[in-house]
C-alpha cells in the first residue's frame, strides 16, 4: 500500500484517486472547491459516471480514501497525482493557470523523495514549467497523461490499452510503474515531453479517424451506397481495425476539440505544417452543419415545425455536454426558427434548450425525430407507441441506434 495524494476532484481526478484506492493506496483527494469535498465526503459524486459512486462508497467503507480541502494533509503522500483542469485560451492553447497555482500551493509540503504527477493534459514541455515551480531537488515530476474514456472511465482505468510514464531517467518512470503493478498492461517508460506529445498525438488521430467516417459516410449517402457496408468493408482491412467508424453527427466533448486545436497551436510555434489537423476540424463543423442541412431540406426551409430531440450528452453514459455537436446542432436548429424540444436521460436542464422529463413529452405532436447521441434507452424505444404521440413520421438518427426495418413497417421514414 503507498500513500497516493490527487489534486483536483474533477472527471480524472476523482477517477483516478477512486482507481488507486480501488488497487489498494491509501488516497487523499485535495480540491479547493468545499462545497464539492463535503459531497464527496458523503459519498455523491459531482458528477455522472457509471459505477463511480458506488465505487467511491465502497472505497469509503474500507477507509482507502478520503477527502480534503486542506493541503497540509498531502504532507504524508509519496506519490501525488495533478489532475487539474487546462482550458483552452482564444488562440487553442492549453491554460496552465490551474495547474500551477495547485503546484504553488502544495509544494512547500511535500515531502522529500515524494513524486509529483502530471495527469492533466498539458502542452509538450509543461513539465519544465512545474519544475521551475517546485524548485526542489528531492521531489521527481513525472508525466503519466490519462486515456479515460467518459461513460467507462474506471473499466478503462483498470483496462487501459497502454500506461504511459515519461521521466527523467527510467529508474523513476520504474518506481511510479508500480503503484499500477496490478493492472495487466503494456507499460510505456519515456520521457517526460514524449509522454506529453503521446496524449496530443492519439487523441488527434482518433478525431482525425472519426472527421474521415463522417465524410466518408456523407459521400456514400450522395451516391446511395451503403455507408455502414463501406465502413464495415474498410474496418475488415486488419492495417484500419474496425474500431471508431461509426459515423456520426460530429465529435465533441472536452478531449477532442481542445486537443486538436492545442496541437495545432503547438505544431504553429514550432512552425510545423499539420494541414490534416485543420481539415479534421473543419470536417467536424461540417459534419454537425450536414445534419441542419438535411432538416431544412426536409421542411423545404420552413422554419415552424415542432422537432423532437433525443439526447445532448457529447456521447452515451455521460451528462457532459461540452462541446457536444448536439447541443450545437440543437442550439441551430432553433436559432432557425424550429420548435426544439429536447430529452436525455441524464441532463435535466439546460441553459438555452427546453428539457422535458420523459420521451412520450418531447415527441408529443412532434413533426420530426432527431437522435443525436446514442444512448442505449432510445435502443429500446417501441414504434408504435412513438407513432401514436408523434404527428409526422420521419426521423434523422445520425447515431445509428433504431432498426431501420422495424421503424419502417410501421410507416417511418428515414431521412
Amino acid at each position: 500500500m503507498k500513500k497516493v495524494g490527487v489534486v483536483g476532484v474533477g472527471y480524472v481526478g476523482l477517477t483516478q484517486a477512486i482507481g488507486m484506492a480501488q488497487l489498494g493506496h491509501s488516497v487523499i483527494a485535495y480540491d479547493i472547491d468545499q462545497a464539492k469535498i463535503e459531497k464527496l465526503n458523503k459519498g455523491n459524486s459531482p458528477f455522472f459516471e457509471p459505477g463511480l459512486e458506488e465505487a467511491l462508497v465502497d472505497a469509503q467503507s474500507k477507509n482507502l480514501i478520503s477527502f480534503s480541502s486542506d493541503a497540509d494533509n498531502f504532507i504524508n503522500a509519496e506519490y501525488i497525482f495533478l489532475c487539474l483542469p487546462t482550458p483552452q485560451d482564444e488562440d487553442g492553447s492549453a491554460d496552465l493557470t490551474y495547474l500551477l497555482e495547485a503546484v504553488s500551493n502544495i509544494r512547500n509540503v511535500l515531502k522529500p523523495n515524494s513524486y509529483l504527477i502530471i495527469k492533466s493534459t498539458v502542452p509538450v514541455n509543461a513539465w519544465k514549467q512545474v519544475e521551475q515551480i517546485v524548485k526542489r531537488d528531492d521531489v521527481f515530476v513525472i508525466s503519466n497523461p490519462e486515456f479515460l474514456r467518459e461513460g467507462s472511465a474506471l473499466f478503462d482505468f483498470h483496462n487501459p490499452d497502454r500506461i504511459v510514464i515519461g521521466a527523467t531517467n527510467k529508474e523513476l518512470g520504474q518506481i511510479v510503474a508500480e503503484l499500477y503493478e496490478n493492472i495487466p498492461s503494456t507499460i510505456l517508460l519515456t520521457d517526460n515531453t514524449s509522454a506529453e506529445l503521446i496524449k496530443y498525438a492519439a487523441n488527434s488521430f482518433l478525431a482525425m479517424k472519426l472527421s474521415f467516417v463522417n465524410d466518408i459516410a456523407a459521400l456514400s449517402d450522395n451516391l446511395n451506397a451503403s455507408s455502414s457496408d463501406v465502413l464495415k468493408g474498410v474496418g475488415l482491412d486488419k492495417r484500419i481495425g474496425n474500431k471508431f467508424l461509426t459515423p456520426g453527427p460530429g465529435w465533441g466533448g472536452s478531449c477532442f476539440p481542445k486537443d486538436v486545436r492545442a496541437l495545432v497551436n503547438i505544431a504553429d510555434k514550432e512552425k510545423i505544417m499539420m494541414p490534416l489537423l485543420s481539415a479534421a476540424l473543419k470536417s467536424n463543423a461540417s459534419a454537425q452543419d450536414r445534419v441542419v442541412d438535411k432538416v431544412l431540406k426536409y421542411f423545404n426551409q420552413k422554419t415552424d415545425a415542432k422537432v423532437a430531440i433525443l439526447g445532448l450528452a457529447f456521447k452515451a453514459n455521460t451528462d457532459d455536454f461540452r462541446n457536444s455537436p448536439a447541443v450545437k446542432i440543437a442550439n441551430n436548429l432553433k436559432e432557425k426558427g424550429f420548435e426544439v424540444r429536447c430529452y436525455d436521460p441524464q441532463i435535466k436542464k439546460h441553459a438555452t434548450l427546453a428539457t422535458f422529463e420523459s420521451i412520450h413529452e418531447v415527441v408529443n405532436e412532434a413533426d420530426m425525430l432527431l437522435i443525436l447521441t446514442e444512448w442505449d434507452d432510445f435502443r429500446q424505444l417501441d414504434p408504435k407507441e412513438i407513432s401514436r404521440n408523434m404527428q409526422g413520421r420521419v426521423i434523422l438518427d445520425t447515431r445509428h441506434v433504431l432498426n431501420r426495418p422495424t421503424w419502417e413497417l410501421h410507416k417511418f421514414r428515414f431521412l
